[in-house]
């Protein structure tokens, strides 16, 4: 499974690697990220296109005709628009959100930015993340993008994830740790 995983996260990094250089080449790296941001937001905003997205179920030509759709609704043309017909002409849709992670990795890399997990148990009001970013930009010394999770079984505090290092304060952990205390106690 694991295997799998890497296979496509293989087939995303190179669809994304393509389209940056694409992009980088044609001087429309911030309007190609503004369009992949939009079909983003269309992909989470809406079940039916994730199913069709991530189902094999659905023919090439269906989902071919189903995308042209959604792209010329959305007025998502030009590059973004061609490329993402290529991808689903290539039976490859199901990279898609792979191919939009790894382009925003791309992008920041670009900016000289790292990218952060923030994971918290209510949104951060724009006080609170610009605290943050100030805050994680002076351990990293780098600009600092900040992906806000929320997530309310966090309860308080927050986990941030930068590359491979994690700080977890969250109430939830602080609670297990000392549950798991109060067990080796009694």
């Amino acid at each position: 499974m694991a295997q799998s995983a890497n296979l496509v996260s293989g087939v995303a990094e190179r669809y994304a690697s393509a389209l940056f250089d694409l992009a980088l080449a044609e001087k429309k790296l911030a309007d190609t990220e503004k369009d992949l941001m939009r079909f983003g937001e269309l992909l989470n905003g809406s079940e039916d296109l994730s199913r069709l997205v991530a189902s094999p179920a659905f023919s090439a030509g269906e989902q071919l005709d189903a995308i042209s759709a959604i792209l010329d609704k959305a007025k998502i043309s030009g590059l973004v628009g061609n490329f993402i017909k290529v991808v689903t002409d290539n039976r490859r849709l199901f990279v898609i959100p792979g191919i939009l992670q790894g382009f925003s990795q791309l992008m920041a890399d670009h900016r000289g930015e790292v990218t952060a997990d923030v994971t918290v148990a209510q949104e951060l009001s724009a006080k609170q993340t610009k605290e943050l970013k100030a805050a994680l930009k002076s351990v990293v010394g780098k600009d600092v993008a900040i992906n806000a999770i929320v997530d309310p079984s966090v309860i308080g505090g927050m986990i941030v994830k930068i590359g491979s290092r994690q700080i977890d304060t969250t109430l939830k952990t602080k609670l297990s740790s000392l549950k798991l205390a109060l067990k080796e106690v009694g």
